[in-house]
């Protein structure tokens, strides 16, 4: 069964870091493309980074809002890609998700912009509020 579920959510100040985990199981999380998505409340949801496939060198992603700050990475010993976010602002508190392309060796810049139709399997979301 094919699952991914995030966790490192949490509440940081303002120019504070988290580090996002998404762990999957039933798949070998390095042969897909995985994308970084959130949604703000009463916003739709917006994609921020991608990863592709191992076989497409791990090409990586981010949009411009978060270039800089925001950074896609793999771990494929643990099944896991992480996004971890540096210099935290009050408009980043929203719920991220991790999503995946069901397609092997899926280069993921070849779906920009990135596109929740694009993305196949889904976790529940963790949450991230930027407070002080």
């Amino acid at each position: 069964q094919v699952q991914l579920v995030e966790s490192g959510g949490g509440l940081v100040q303002p120019g504070g870091s988290l580090r996002l985990s998404c762990a999957a199981s039933g798949f070998t999380l390095d042969n897909y493309a995985t994308a970084w998505f959130r949604q703000a409340p009463g916003k739709e949801r917006e994609g921020l980074s991608c990863i592709s496939a191992r076989e497409r060198d791990d090409t990586t992603y981010h949009v411009d809002s978060v270039k800089g700050r925001f950074t896609i990475s793999r771990d494929n010993a643990k099944n896991t890609v992480y996004l971890q976010m540096n210099s935290l602002k009050p408009e980043d508190t929203a719920v991220y998700y991790c999503a995946t392309r069901d397609l092997e060796g899926s280069d993921c810049l070849a779906y920009i912009p990135l596109s929740i139709a694009d993305y196949d399997y889904w976790g529940q979301g963790a949450q991230v509020t930027v407070s002080s």
